[in-house]
């Protein structure tokens, strides 16, 4: 979900990446502080319509999500059986519209933009040593990282199951951490071309 970024002209992608991750802060802080079923479905609610105004459609907010599946269906039963079904909806759904929230301010913001935010806050810290231009960096690399090795576990996947081969941890791991050493000897390769220091 990080780094899905989906091209648009929308109010919601024009906004300011500093105001996005404010108010993405302000309902996270909202789901953890009050605890209701009530605040949860509106902050759903919410989250849904503001994809929509993006222009993302129904496709694009079950791609925001799609990827936590596996966590509702674990853990939704479990919180259930300690807690009761209420207290479940309100930590798996609570969770779920933090995590959708988040991927929606990415899917609307550049990684350039969401970068200079970030280095825009950081920067008073430049005065105690801490040298923000190195840690915008790092924040862009590996924002755009993490598509990249999503396509190569993807692509693992798929050479497996076409030779017809039982996908095991080692299996699937292996050939993902080899491709993940390249991509990082291929990034590190450019840097140097650029005359970017370790």
């Amino acid at each position: 979900m990080i780094g899905f970024y989906v091209a648009g002209d929308s109010a919601v992608h024009r906004a300011r990446p500093g105001l996005k991750v404010a108010l993405l802060l302000a309902l996270t802080t909202v789901l953890v502080v009050v605890r209701t079923w009530e605040v949860v479905t509106g902050a759903a609610v919410l989250v849904a319509l503001v994809g929509l105004w993006a222009g993302l459609g129904l496709r694009g907010l079950g791609r925001l999500v799609w990827p936590l599946r596996w966590i509702v269906l674990v853990l939704t039963p479990v919180q259930a059986w300690l807690t009761g079904w209420e207290r479940a909806y309100v930590i798996v759904g609570g969770l779920v519209v933090a995590i959708g929230a988040a991927a929606l301010v990415s899917a609307t913001t550049r990684v350039a933009d969401m970068t200079d935010a970030i280095m825009t806050v950081l920067r008073p810290l430049g005065r105690l040593g801490l040298d923000v231009e190195r840690v915008g960096l790092v924040i862009a690399l590996s924002i755009r990282s993490v598509p990249v090795l999503l396509d190569a576990l993807r692509t693992v996947r798929e050479a497996r199951a076409a030779r017809g081969m039982r996908l095991t941890p080692d299996t699937l791991l292996t050939p993902l951490v080899i491709r993940a050493v390249r991509h990082a000897d291929r990034v590190g390769d450019a840097l140097a071309a650029r005359g970017v220091d370790d």
